[in-house]
């Protein structure tokens, strides 16, 4: 560590580069929020995470921060700058850089990316997922509030390979009943789409209700445009159903006048005709409205603060993210007739984060403020003991994976192929590296990350897969045969391998037998190469702790 203290000034004025005045006045709502959520869980769980005196060390929170927040690890000058650093509001000012860093889009765009694309039906949307990742990045890093992306999926229009708020109707085919099921589980965490074909058999949601939640996209549809010198793939807004098309293939390429719920038993009568109706207030809107008008004011009812589902799903899928516990689990099945582990804890982080328009960055201060979010980690825990007792170690996702991968052997993300448009989009960021790796280690980020199972594919590619094998050589122009050559004391090319891989300093023991298997092998190469692929290997790498 100490040969890099001579860079300190140079990485604390980085980590720590904005006015303490400035940072009192951002933080000290979400401050006084997190405290207060403390207080709540305490009362509602008598969780003992809401003591203040059992907090992670600096190492562990660090890297718990870097990648909740940006998807990597910190830098070893990073975690030697925190460590030595005595400010005792550190850890709030290092989330408010990080939410400055425009990683922070980059990750948590890629998470929602995975969100809207891992359950579409439409595999073409494949073209679009790029514009997808992109448009939210953007939004993420300018810090647009949750309702304006709500409200720009839910009304988009236009080609999706322009514009990425299109993905999710392109991703559902345009089809009524496939987007608001989506709708329905993304923006407000309720599984409506099980009252498709009948009446919910575990919630109250009628099959009306379903229908006439459906009938404020019969208007819209999905077309994809195949010609010798253009590819193109859109939501259309309709309002004018003359010289109707057939359907091609099984996307909805036309829209209808207004949506039908198909009877049951007589499935070639046209069915019942359906008003648009928001079932989570009850407004509704007269057939024959535009679809422009539709869906604008849809997601109007979904975003304001009456609706009893839109702040708290956001709420309890951030909490789920960071602490590894939702309130609700699934996260996305938050249902009325759902078992909440501390109703009056959500309600009231969600009733904040409603005031402040749905500030996103505010709610990723007011969460990594609480106890919960600086308790030690564990693996999840029993069905009968208590929830909340610590914040539970998951494994990272497939793009984080890569990073850290990338950072670990000291190498650039190769670039992917195919040109410009569509299908260099498409074949570009699908067949790329990352796009391989995601397809071995990519998982839908809406299930509980106990129930993502390892396999055997994944243990290969770190086991002896030729990137991470030509990464760890300790000759050649790598990072560790680089570090080496400026590292001749082996306890100190220990410690700056665990700081790489593992983001701190390894434990007396872990230094110990280190240093005894050094000596035992007797090549110095080879056995720093082991060292490194076995930090790789470990649980530890391939988790959030």
């Amino acid at each position: 560590m100490f040969h890099r203290l001579l860079h300190l000034p140079i990485v604390l004025t980085g980590l720590l580069g904005f006015t303490a005045s400035a940072a009192a006045a951002e933080l000290s709502n979400p401050l006084e929020v997190a405290a207060k959520v403390d207080a709540s869980l305490l009362a509602e769980l008598s969780t003992s995470a809401a003591n203040p005196m059992q907090r992670i060390g600096d190492e562990e929170f660090l890297r718990r921060a870097y990648l909740d927040i940006i998807g990597h690890i910190p830098s070893p000058e990073e975690v030697t700058a925190f460590v030595l650093d005595p400010a005792k509001d550190k850890r709030a000012k290092t989330v408010e850089k990080l939410l400055a860093d425009e990683r922070f889009g980059e990750n948590w765009g890629r998470y929602y990316r995975d969100v809207i694309m891992y359950r579409k039906t439409e595999d073409r949307a494949e073209i679009v997922s790029g514009q997808l990742e992109d448009y939210l990045k953007t939004q993420f890093n300018t810090s647009a509030s949750w309702a304006k992306i709500a409200t720009d999926i839910v009304t988009a229009t236009g080609d999706g390979t322009e514009n990425g708020a299109c993905a999710l109707i392109i991703a559902q085919q345009g089809q009524p009943e496939e987007v608001v099921s989506e709708v329905s589980r993304i923006f407000l965490g309720v599984q409506i789409q099980c009252a498709q074909c009948h009446d919910h058999p575990t919630d109250r949601w009628k099959r009306e209700q379903f229908h006439e939640l459906a009938a404020f996209f019969p208007r819209t549809a999905s077309q994809l445009i195949l010609t010798p010198d253009r590819r193109e793939i859109k939501v259309v807004s309709q309002d004018f159903f003359l010289n109707r098309q057939p359907p091609m293939g099984n996307m909805r390429r036309r829209g209808t006048a207004e949506h039908y719920m198909s009877d049951l038993k007589n499935p070639t009568d046209k069915g019942k005709l359906m008003e648009p109706v928001f079932f989570a207030t009850g407004d509704k809107l007269p057939l024959g409205t535009k679809d422009a008008d539709r869906r604008g004011t849809l997601a109007k009812w979904i975003t304001e603060q009456d609706n009893p589902y839109f702040a708290k799903a956001f709420v309890n899928r951030l909490w789920s993210e960071l602490n590894g516990e939702g309130f609700y689990e699934p996260v996305d099945d938050i249902g009325p007739d759902r078992d909440c582990t501390a109703p009056k804890t959500v309600e009231y982080l969600a009733q904040e984060f409603g005031k402040t328009n749905y500030d996103i960055k505010w709610l990723f201060r007011a969460i990594t403020a609480t106890s919960l979010y600086n308790a030690p980690s564990a693996p999840r825990r029993n069905p009968d003991q208590t929830p909340m007792q610590t914040n539970v170690a998951q494994r990272l996702r497939g793009d984080q994976l890569f990073d850290n991968l990338l950072n670990a052997l000291g190498v650039s993300e190769p670039q992917p192929p195919g040109g410009a448009g569509a299908m260099g989009a498409l074949y570009g960021r699908r067949f790329s590296p990352r796009g391989n790796f995601n397809t071995v280690f990519g998982y839908d980020p809406s299930e509980r990350r106990d129930e993502v199972a390892g396999s055997i594919p994944q243990a290969l590619v770190f086991m002896n897969g030729a990137n991470v094998n030509a990464g760890i050589r300790a000759n050649g122009r790598t990072a560790l045969a680089k570090t080496m050559s400026e590292i001749k004391d082996d306890q100190s090319l220990v410690g700056e391998i665990y700081l790489r891989v593992l983001a701190r300093e390894p434990s007396s023991n872990e230094m110990k037998t280190s240093l005894a298997y050094i000596k035992k092998v007797g090549n110095r190469n080879e056995a720093f190469e082991d060292l490194q692929w076995s930090l790789i290997n470990s649980t530890e790498f391939l988790h959030r702790k």
